[in-house]
């Protein structure tokens, strides 16, 4: 048996974090067992033991440990588990180290004496006679920092100290400074950019403050060293710094010491680091360099990405290097227009010494990257991937080439748009943690990475923001004062949580999210009581089913679906209420699950009584209104069937296309597959004209897009006010491929994947899908192939701890009970996965399929003689429109016949 994967508060050997709700957690594989009878957990510092568990039933998800913390000190832990077998394995000594936690601090905050705008270099030159055992800076700053000790980065990491609610709290980091330290003179120095806190973010500067700060604490042993008087102050060669416009780099701007100045009005809560560090992930070599019909020289890295490029250069001393960058050519010329009013641009003035260069407190969003002032050489230019740094998890291939595509384009817009915080897109002005686009890729995220410590960060923003707001949940976080509320966006507070809780079962995620989660429901409630008191929420701005295609008009620019706004909030806070009576529960508040529970079925009678018929009959009929109704499970118990048909009535007036928006896409094809319409979730899947996911992927995209044609199929981009080809809310379509393509569904009553339910879904148009999950209690995996012949293959894979409900494929017979180990099926189905013969099917789908060719010969039908225009309807209603209704009679029986 191996012990793996342990960690610290989902930290792997964790310094400097902040530790509250302390735990730890492990996996364990590489054994016949099938469970842990046992665990073993002990903890020690300084070579003394503080804490045994002796052997008991501890929780390999999450087991808290009884200590008191001291400040800047270093633990070390250990787990040994013993499996119901009698097999037994130990970990090694895994490390976690605190920060300051109460313990004042001797720094004093300090400036530039330079003004607000000059970025500054601070520094402090100290002697050591000898190397300390130990050497670590307590460090934070505003806007960001970058900590160099003698010449070197001390950290790898970007965009120090990391984005959140300033006002509320700043981060600090720990750094061990060892490795750097020398005898004799050192000088550590701390380059500063405007970042987050005081550059252009949202509608304009200074949004949190209007100058530069730091605060550092150095500690060699006995000795300590903090930021005061006796540092200097220096222009900085990083002339300009923005994270929307770029940045200026001049290694020429002559340095000119000055005494730092003292800041003693400077106040900010601080708290030790939460966030994930921010690191470059990958690099990417230049894929061609474009002579474009301007004469303009363009690198094409061949993936659209955030980060930015680094470049050798030797050009002649005074020389501009300007790269600018974008997400598309238009003409074959170099193209940036989407990103508005983001400049999006680096300018590099030689010194005339050859160095490599790269920015240091910007990024990009971009494919493209234009340079000006010197011929390039692709061989000289690399792009730089850049997030926050997550352990990849899971992975799914389904061995068609475009949906493959577009999984890998998921990925790609989760590794853009998780930089220190859930961004919506990476490029143009903006960049911001908006609620919606976070909460419907949760999910995914959960699929792709562990983000459960980068969402944690995330939410406990959002919990700081609404101290202010009396339980309101800004649409975007950290807010940059953008304060009002709308729901979907605004019930991330509890979805986001809850998701957390079910993909890694800790419930220190409701804990210390349930004061946010209650709040934000209380709010809406307030807020409903001042309107009247109907449980439902029927008052103010809503987003609504955001870029939905059901609207009425024609406006191609029009960003609101065609569902009724009230409905979906009062939907929502249906949800919202559930999940917090839920988590009151869990976490043994009784009450509150009681009064919780109570108001979620007030709610849910509110909305019953208020848009669904006596019959049951929704009264909204949009394609989003039967989704939420089928998966919030908002319809009269005796309607459930007739919403699930007058959904797929919905798309087949449609043509089996979708016309959801933000809120109706992340739930449409789970639902679909949830409720006996697998076929039509698999058609959405695979449709390739607009509106589609694989629409994209035909016209080249490697992310996922703002909108469902955000390029046209001329290669023009669909307009400019709002578009952006990186953005990865769409993307939720991977959480239904794991699901229900790769079949492995988790048990929201058995969280962290201790009990799943495994239930491929072949498909005649999908025959094989290989997933893989490293999941909170271990590695899952699911592998088919539905062979020509009709037999059909699977393999499966259930980690140690966990349970697993086999649902065979079109087998007869009980759902078999795994625990864990390997197990391999080979059978022919009891019913054939045929391909389905419908009149509801459309014309060019039936085209494809060789029983529905021998159908139609038999009975003299000639299919290609309807306009070509036509074939994407179903058969019923194109044969209907040629008065073929006899013939139609005559075809379906067929069908049946062979179903």
């Amino acid at each position: 048996m191996r012990i793996y994967d342990c960690k610290t508060n989902h930290f792997e050997n964790p310094v400097g974090y902040g530790l509250e709700g302390l735990r730890v957690s492990w996996k364990a594989d590489s054994t016949d067992a099938a469970e842990q009878a046992s665990a073993r957990v002990t903890v020690r510092c300084g070579g003394e033991v503080l804490y045994d568990s002796g052997d008991a039933a501890l929780d390999s998800l999450s087991t808290p440990l009884p200590i008191e913390l001291r400040p800047r000190t270093r633990y070390e832990w250990k787990v040994a588990v013993t499996a119901d077998n009698g097999d037994r394995a130990e970990s090694g000594w895994n490390v976690f180290e605190t920060a300051k936690l109460d313990e004042p601090w001797s720094a004093e905050w300090i400036g530039s004496p330079l003004g607000n705008e000059v970025p500054p270099i601070l520094r402090k030159r100290f002697t050591l006679d000898s190397l300390p055992q130990n050497a670590r800076i307590y460090v934070t700053g505003v806007g960001l920092y970058h900590l160099l000790l003698n010449g070197k980065p001390v950290s790898e990491e970007r965009f120090l100290p990391g984005c959140t609610n300033y006002d509320e709290w700043l981060q600090y980091q720990t750094f061990d400074l060892l490795p750097l330290l020398k005898t004799g003179e050192n000088e550590l120095r701390v380059l500063l950019g405007d970042g987050w806190y005081k550059g252009r973010v949202l509608s304009g500067k200074n949004n949190y403050g209007d100058h530069y700060a730091l605060l550092a604490e150095l500690h060699l042993d006995e000795l300590v060293l903090g930021t005061d008087g006796s540092w200097e102050a220096s222009p900085s060669p990083y002339t300009f710094s923005d994270i929307y416009d770029g940045e200026v780099f001049d290694p020429s701007v002559a340095e000119n010491w000055q005494p730092a100045v003292l800041l003693p009005e400077e106040k900010h809560t601080l708290a030790a680091r939460a966030g994930v560090p921010v690191r470059i992930q990958q690099t990417l070599p230049v894929s061609e360099l474009i002579r474009t019909p301007k004469d303009e020289y363009v690198l094409d890295i061949g993936q659209n990405m955030a980060g930015y490029v680094r470049f050798r250069c030797s050009a002649p001393a005074g020389t501009r290097v300007h790269l600018q960058f974008g997400e598309i050519l238009q003409d074959d010329c170099f193209y940036r227009d989407n990103l508005r009013s983001a400049k999006a641009e680096f300018t590099y003035i030689s010194d005339g010494t050859e160095r490599i260069v790269e920015p240091l407190f910007t990024w990009f969003g971009f494919r493209f990257v234009k340079v000006e002032g010197i011929v390039p050489d692709p061989a000289d230019f690399t792009a730089c991937v850049i997030h926050s740094d997550l352990q990849e998890t899971g992975f799914i291939k389904t061995g068609l080439p475009k949906v493959d595509r577009l999984i890998q384009n998921a990925r790609w817009g989760q590794r853009s748009n998780y930089l220190d915080i859930p961004t919506d897109c990476p490029q143009r002005d903006e960049r911001l943690g908006w609620t919606a686009d976070t909460q419907v890729f949760t999910g995914t995220a959960c699929w792709f990475t562990d983000a459960y410590a980068f969402l944690a960060k995330y939410v406990r923003d959002m919990a700081s923001e609404q101290k202010t707001l009396d339980g309101s949940v800004p649409v975007i976080i950290p807010s940059f004062g953008m304060k009002g509320n709308s729901s979907v966006w605004s019930d991330a507070a509890t979805i986001i949580p809850w998701t957390l809780y079910t993909y890694y079962g800790d419930p220190e995620i409701l804990r210390a999210q349930y004061g946010s989660m209650r709040s934000w429901v209380d709010f809406i409630r307030k807020t409903d009581l001042e309107n009247g008191g109907r449980c439902l929420w029927l008052t103010g701005f809503q987003f609504g089913d955001w870029l939905g295609l059901d609207s009425e008009g024609t406006n191609p620019d029009n960003t609101r679906g065609g569902t009724d706004d009230y409905y979906i909030a009062s939907a929502f806070y249906y949800w919202s209420t559930h999940i917090v009576a839920e988590s009151a529960r869990i976490l043994g508040y009784e009450t509150d699950a009681a009064r919780y529970g109570l108001l979620a079925d007030r709610i849910l009678s509110a909305i019953r009584a208020e848009y669904f018929t006596p019959t049951g009959r929704l009264a909204i009929t949009t394609q989003t209104a039967y989704v939420l109704a089928l998966h919030f499970g908002l319809f009269p118990p005796q309607t459930a069937q007739r919403t699930i048909d007058e959904l797929a009535h919905k798309l087949n007036l449609a043509d089996i296309h979708l016309r959801t928006g933000f809120v109706g896409t992340a739930y449409l094809c789970r639902v679909l597959s949830a409720n006996g319409l697998h076929d039509l979730a698999v058609r959405l899947l695979l449709n390739e004209d607009y509106p589609s996911w694989l629409y994209a992927v035909n016209m080249g995209a490697t992310t996922i897009w703002e909108r469902w044609n955000s390029v046209l199929p001329d290669g023009h981009l669909s307009g400019i006010g709002m578009n952006s080809l990186n953005h990865y809310a769409y993307g939720s379509i991977v959480d239904w491929m794991f699901r229900y393509l790769g079949g492995l569904e988790p048990d929201e009553k058995v969280p962290g994947f201790r009990k799943v339910r495994m239930a491929p879904r072949p498909h005649p148009r999908m025959t094989s899908t290989d997933m893989r999950y490293d999941s909170a209690c271990g590695v899952y995996r699911i592998k088919w192939e539905l062979r020509k012949d009709g037999s059909l293959e699977l393999d499966v894979e259930v980690p140690f701890g966990a349970q697993a409900e086999l649902v065979l494929p079109n087998k007869n017979g009980a759902p078999v009970r795994l625990r864990a180990g390997r197990y391999h099926y080979d059978y022919v189905p009891d019913v054939p996965f045929a391909a389905p013969l419908s009149a509801d099917t459309s014309v060019s789908e039936l085209l494809n399929l060789p029983e529905a060719l021998e159908v139609f010969e038999s009975a003299g039908f000639d299919p290609m003689k309807i306009m070509a225009n036509d074939r994407k309807s179903p058969l019923r209603t194109v044969m209907k429109h040629y008065g073929s209704e006899e013939l139609l009679e005559k075809i379906e029986a067929a069908f049946a016949a062979r179903a």
